[in-house]
């Protein structure tokens, strides 16, 4: 399984429209184009004095499915001209990591066997 990771950062004035066209536009995009090996797709929130710091980690199968998604060159990040008005900065680059382990807990209600 493969962990994509990226970060991009607002003002605290723009924090809430950019959380809005995530959640109600980026990611639906993402989630129309049914890319085969997208297992799931994680949106944080980070506030703080300096701004506010959003990280996606998107979880595939394989790095073929990370492809499917991003083209050849995948690393680079793919950022809407609607989003990069909101934010102050972006990784222009995604990371990319092997996940070890998962372990989520069944007995918890959200938990996945």
């Amino acid at each position: 399984m493969i962990a994509r990771i990226w970060h991009g950062w607002t003002s605290a004035a723009d924090a809430d429209a950019y959380q809005h066209l995530l959640l109600t536009e980026v990611v639906p995009d993402i989630e129309a184009r049914c890319v085969a090996g997208l297992m799931q797709i994680d949106v944080l929130r980070h506030d703080d004095a300096g701004g506010v710091e959003f990280t996606t980690i998107m979880l595939f199968d394989t790095v073929d499915a990370v492809r499917r998604f991003a083209g050849d060159n995948f690393a680079v990040a793919h950022v809407p001209p609607a989003a990069r008005a909101l934010l102050a900065r972006f990784d222009a680059r995604a990371t990319h990591h092997d996940v070890l382990d998962r372990r989520c807990q069944p007995d918890h209600p959200r938990g996945r066997p």
